[in-house]
């Protein structure tokens, strides 16, 4: 069962739409039940000249889990810095959302993949030091990719 925060982020999704000329894209998807989501973020510096995340969107073509977690993760992160930013995981996610069906914790991990993508594309346009674990994420993210794209072709 959903909680009513959980529908109200699927009924209206905050923030969905896509960014053009995004400074980073976070694209991600579960090979099992098939969802894709995809996370845009604009980066600017604030006052102390910190970089946060100005703007946020996302497009997600899932369940109500899905929409729901990409939705509020967007919530989560717009204002902060990319640091922290990269400390919003999954369990996070589903704390905000007042909790997940079990069977549906993955979404909460597909949003935080998500995010943590789209972060690693930025500092990754923009030449930045990457961490050996957001490499790691961004490997086991890139395999998973090709997993659910060489599905879609068998199946179409």
């Amino acid at each position: 069962m959903y909680t009513e925060k959980v529908l109200e982020h699927f009924k209206n999704p905050h923030n969905y739409g896509r960014i053009e000329n995004a400074d980073g894209v976070g694209r991600v998807g579960n090979l099992l039940c098939g969802d894709i989501m995809i996370l845009y973020i604009k980066v600017k510096k604030n006052k102390t000249g910190k970089e946060i995340i100005d703007d946020v969107k996302f497009e997600t073509f899932g369940c109500a889990a899905a929409i729901s977690t990409s939705s509020i993760t967007t919530d989560l992160v717009k204002g902060k810095t990319l640091e922290d930013a990269m400390k919003i995981d999954n369990k996070a996610i589903v704390k905000s959302l007042g909790g997940l069906p079990p069977i549906k914790i993955h979404c909460s991990i597909l949003a935080s993949d998500a995010l943590k993508e789209a972060i690693y594309d930025y500092y990754k346009k923009m030449g930045r030091h990457i961490s050996e674990g957001l490499e790691r994420v961004h490997q086991r993210i890139q395999r998973d990719l090709e997993k659910v794209k060489h599905m879609h072709e068998e199946l179409g």
